[in-house]
């Protein structure tokens, strides 16, 4: 058999594609002025691997255009989402960082809640909390689950997204056009409360001022 080649073993076997030239290419997504202003911590990889069981099938929770979603336990019990960028993805290169720099600023109870990220090597991950009803999608297009949204839930999921929706582009600091909401995107908590999500094609519109008055 083969030796595998050093940046193939970086990349679970996966060749390293040809805009990742080196290592620091893809430390380098995230500049220093940019970290300084992420509002959320860094995670190391190995601490992502263990609660994710080295990104085990088992844990798969889908996949998308940014590559797959895991879930993952932490060992304090906390739950967690983690999507991991796909190799293969040129367009998740750029997306990850938007996302990564965008919803750090970004707080609401109809916006979904990222806890962190990490960027390792040839690994650049983003950490969610974990919505134990999956997406929106998965419910309105399954006969039988389709059936469990009454009108009255329904409602209550559409007045949710609005509220998100409205805090994006009137009520936070970045005034944020989405550009690719869709079911899929649109994820459920536990009491099924919409939380938008996949922020990758999102884009600042401009930054809200405060005016004072003398």
């Amino acid at each position: 058999m083969a030796k595998k080649t050093a940046s193939q073993q970086s990349t679970g076997g996966n060749p390293v594609p040809h805009w990742f030239n080196r290592e620091k290419d893809a430390q380098n997504l995230i500049n220093e002025n940019d970290k300084q202003n992420i509002a959320v911590p860094f995670f190391c990889l190995e601490n992502i691997l263990a609660a994710t069981d080295d990104f085990s099938d088992v844990n798969k929770l889908g996949q998308g255009g940014f590559g797959p979603v895991y879930k993952g336990i932490f060992s304090d019990g906390q739950e967690i989402a983690v999507k991991r960028l796909s190799t293969q993805s040129r367009q998740g290169i750029d997306e990850f960082r938007n996302e990564v720099i965008l919803i750090s600023k970004l707080q609401h109870r109809n916006l979904v809640r990222l806890l962190g990220y990490c960027i390792t090597g040839y690994e650049q991950i983003l950490l969610y909390k974990y919505m134990s009803n999956k997406s929106l999608d998965s419910f309105i297009f399954d006969p039988t689950l389709s059936k469990s949204l009454k009108w009255k839930k329904r409602f209550e999921i559409i007045l949710g997204i609005s509220r998100g929706l409205l805090y994006l582009h009137e009520d936070s600091r970045l005034r944020i056009i989405h550009r690719d909401l869709k079911t899929s995107n649109i994820l459920l908590d536990q009491q099924m409360n919409p939380k938008i999500s996949d922020f990758g094609l999102a884009r600042i519109v401009e930054e809200q001022t405060t005016e004072t008055s003398n």
